[in-house]
């Protein structure tokens, strides 16, 4: 009974988060459509089947439009549509939290699904780690996104600052130079420097625009190059020069930072493998020979109302914790 239970859940969950995700993801024209259906009175009635098609599929947008609201209004909801904006992921709130609920409810019915062989799987210490699991794996994912994201525009940055200052000496005005990159750059940088056009085309401010891009991308080389920037068009200046040097900057640092990376490297691995180790080792043990752990989670002698193991292992996990965190911290160099 419980089997089956779990796997209705995890099957509903599953529904709708692909269900939200596809509605998400449509094409150029599906997005007009549903900025138009947020427009139109929803209590009109169809005139056709058609048009009845069509306008289910309006109020099911506004209804998605306005759950959107509603969790971007939170500041939990505000800070997850900037992580996934940072990310570049074609995803909205709503639909990130759906996969997420997806996840924490579909690891742990995994589990029970891969306990018929696996006996030791269907212990409810394996389904809090299985939804302990669902629970990071998204948010880690979405943080892996962000850094790479950030790390290949970081890399690029230096080269299209240049190209930014030889347009500027051919005699293209900013604007120009900025198309220029647009066309000769690959993604992110040609992706964000485009949003800054058609946000100034659109009638923003170039300033706010820049200040915008900042704001997605979040990188301190891209903020001296907008800070910068914004400079000489208060007082003026040879802004190629300025650039230039910016860009000299900027690789010197990267090339710093690489050389320190690599420096680190041993260490940064060491901690890696001191924290991952027992644990690796321990969900081995557990799923090959439970007897074998079985007396960490027996009921006396008892601590703090848990078995003593569980009190045990609970400890050495926090100081495994403390530990990598101190790691991560003393090779964790800033330039």
């Amino acid at each position: 009974m419980t089997l089956a239970v779990a796997g209705v859940a995890a099957a509903a969950i599953f529904l709708i988060a692909i269900g939200i995700a596809t509605s998400g993801s449509g094409s150029g024209v599906s997005a007009r459509l549903e900025r138009y259906a947020s427009a139109r009175e929803t209590g009109k009635a169809a005139e056709s089947s058609g048009a009845g098609g069509l306008q289910d599929l309006m109020e099911r947008s506004v209804a998605l439009a306005q759950l959107n609201r509603i969790v971007e209004q939170r500041d939990f909801g505000a800070n997850l549509a900037r992580d996934i904006a940072r990310a570049d992921l074609k995803l909205k709130p709503s639909e990130f939290l759906a996969i997420w609920a997806a996840a924490i409810i579909g690891i742990p019915f995994a589990f029970i699904v891969l306990s018929l062989g696996l006996p030791a799987l269907r212990s409810p210490i394996a389904l809090l780690v299985g939804a302990f699991l669902g629970f990071m794996l998204p948010r880690m994912w979405l943080g892996r996104r962000k850094s790479g994201r950030l790390g290949a525009f970081n890399k690029q940055l230096p080269d299209t600052i240049t190209l930014l200052a030889n347009g500027l000496r051919a005699g293209s005005s900013f604007l120009q130079a900025v198309e220029l990159v647009v066309r000769e750059s690959r993604p992110p940088v040609s992706t964000e420097f485009n949003r800054v056009i058609r946000e100034v085309n659109l009638g923003l401010p170039f300033e706010a625009a820049m200040e915008n891009m900042v704001r997605r991308v979040k990188s301190e080389d891209l903020e001296l190059m907008a800070t910068a920037i914004n400079i000489q068009h208060t007082v003026g200046g040879n802004l190629a020069e300025i650039l230039d040097s910016i860009a000299y900057t900027i690789r010197e640092r990267v090339r710093i930072k690489g050389e320190i990376r690599t420096l680190t490297a041993q260490q940064r691995l060491s901690g890696y493998v001191v924290a991952g180790l027992p644990i690796t080792l321990a969900g081995f043990l557990f799923v090959v020979a439970p007897n074998f752990m079985a007396p960490m989670f027996a009921k006396p002698p008892e601590a703090f109302g848990l078995p003593l193991g569980v009190v045990i292992l609970a400890v050495g996990g926090f100081m495994m914790f403390i530990g990598f965190m101190m790691i991560q911290k003393i090779v964790d160099i800033e330039v």
